[in-house]
């Protein structure tokens, strides 16, 4: 299409569109109608119009850093290490002469925080994320999986310093001799991958993250040295951990001097991070519903300060919100 309009405006100007003698009209409308769209045309467009994966692919600056992140204080410990000090003592790694690593996967079940930690680590080290969602680039892009990735990394170079983050890589990445009929698409997402992983870890201003909560998926060239080499376990939370996430959690929220988040992180076990956050959601909206119910109509908008999570309301969020099986 831009290409085309490329053309027709290439004919106006050559056709002298100032023009306006009689039968002007009918000469421009035969140019029109003689118009062909050239080589130079379609390099025109191509200048000119975004690939649709690069505009998908956005280079943001997460705000909020490890504060955010509830307990996990060994994982961030390893993050800080793995990927904010190559970013930050590039001299000191020169100086030691050691290569900082190339690549870091987290692992671990689901809801226990890897998306919160990645997004957390590049705030912590003021660095670009870029977030693919692995089923999404395999997908959408049906027979072009493997220049999508050739584009993700070209985004992540024009935003250096950055994160690449690859969510569930297990939807793209998984283990060739055991991937089932797809044509060979697997084969060449992986193949193409692990080329940009090799070209990226020359690059000391790009780093790449990745999440799977199903590590023994993966394809095992990507988790060799050089590639996904640092793996850092994402557990689930313990007794500590969960009381950690609820401080995270309710860091705002109106408490009622009954509520011991002590014996509510006693009351998890089994809870991922992501249980916890629903908890403290479902407390939320009781005490709301407490409020709301107690007057007529938006009246009760004048009473917002009576709002009030009690421990009656976390124990009837414990009841409704069930731990993920994982």
């Amino acid at each position: 299409k831009e290409a085309a309009m490329t053309a027709l405006r290439r004919v106006r100007r050559e056709g002298g569109s100032g023009s306006r003698d009689e039968g002007g009209d009918e000469e421009g409308r035969v140019a029109v109608a003689d118009m062909t769209v050239t080589r130079a045309d379609f390099e025109s467009a191509m200048a000119t119009v975004e690939p649709s994966a690069m505009r998908e692919y956005v280079a943001e600056q997460p705000t909020e850093g490890f504060e955010g992140v509830g307990g996990l204080d060994d994982v961030k410990r390893t993050l800080e290490r793995a990927v904010t000090w190559p970013l930050t003592y590039a001299p000191l790694f020169e100086a030691a002469s050691t290569d900082p690593p190339t690549g870091v996967l987290l692992h671990g079940p689901p809801g226990t925080g890897k998306t919160m930690l990645a997004r957390a680590i590049a705030a912590e080290s003021g660095v670009n994320f870029i977030h693919v969602a692995g089923p999404e680039l395999l997908d959408r892009y049906v027979g072009e999986s493997e220049k999508s990735v050739r584009e993700v990394f070209d985004r992540a170079r024009q935003a250096a310093p950055s994160i690449v983050f690859f969510d569930e890589i297990d939807a793209i990445a998984t283990d060739r001799d055991s991937a089932g009929s797809d044509s060979g698409v697997s084969e060449r997402v992986v193949s193409q991958l692990l080329t940009e992983m090799d070209n990226a870890a020359d690059n000391p201003n790009l780093v790449v993250l990745a999440a799977t909560n199903r590590r023994d998926a993966l394809d095992p060239a990507l988790l060799r040295p050089g590639r996904l080499e640092t793996h850092v376990e994402v557990p689930a939370p313990d007794i500590e951990a969960r009381r950690a996430i609820l401080d995270v959690h309710v860091r705002n929220k109106p408490l009622g001097t009954d509520v011991d988040l002590g014996d509510v992180a006693a009351h998890m076990d089994g809870y991922t991070g992501a249980d916890v956050a629903a908890v403290c959601r479902e407390a939320a909206l009781r005490a709301i519903q407490d409020v709301a119910d107690a007057y007529e109509g938006t009246e009760a908008n004048e009473h917002a300060h009576e709002v009030r999570i009690t421990r009656a309301h976390f124990d009837a969020a414990l009841e409704s919100v069930s731990p993920a099986r994982v």
